[in-house]
């Protein structure tokens, strides 16, 4: 019996043995497996790092490229407006230049007008439009009141009397208000 024990003994060592190795094995082979997760997890952050920075580049390069097409339109944006407007001035240089000899008034009125009318057609076509104000009633929105003078009839208190610099309106923006007196 006593060998019987002793064989049960060293049977119990070597069992307490293999298992001790399955055991070792399997932390060794779980902790590669712990390893291959955690440079699966740097990669992927190194990925999606060079992905932000990529992403942040191509943002920062729209955002100067809009910020340079911005100044570039404010830039060129009163070309068309000029190109309008220079030929009443070469107008004006011709009137000046022709109006040296003239002794007759006349002549020197009549191109003042075609200047003036040619000028304002152009502004006209531009979009530039003049508002009328007076006899209307006093609109803060579109109108300066300079003084208040009585009114001459009481149907004109509150309404313009008189005008002194007209008001200009491009599109739908008042460019200018009306500079006008009122009556109390």
């Amino acid at each position: 019996m006593e060998q019987n024990e002793k064989d049960e003994i060293n049977q119990s060592e070597e069992n307490i043995l293999d298992n001790n190795d399955q055991k070792e094995e399997q932390s060794v082979s779980s902790s590669e497996d712990n390893i291959a997760p955690a440079v699966d997890l740097e990669a992927k952050v190194a990925e999606l790092n060079d992905k932000y920075l990529r992403l942040y580049s191509e943002f920062d390069n729209y955002r100067k490229r809009t910020i340079k097409e911005k100044s570039d339109i404010i830039r060129s944006a009163g070309e068309d407006v000029f190109k309008a407007v220079i030929p009443t001035i070469d107008d004006f240089e011709r009137a000046i230049k022709a109006n040296e000899s003239v002794t007759d008034a006349a002549p020197i009125k009549e191109g003042m007008v075609l200047i003036y009318n040619k000028l304002k057609a152009s502004c006209i076509s531009k979009g530039l439009e003049a508002m009328e104000s007076a006899g209307k009633p006093f609109d803060a929105d579109i109108m300066e009141a300079i003084t208040h003078i009585p009114s001459p009839s009481d149907d004109m208190k509150g309404k313009v009397i008189d005008e002194i610099e007209k008001g200009y309106k491009l599109g739908d923006k008042v460019i200018r208000f009306a500079k006008v007196v009122v009556g109390n």
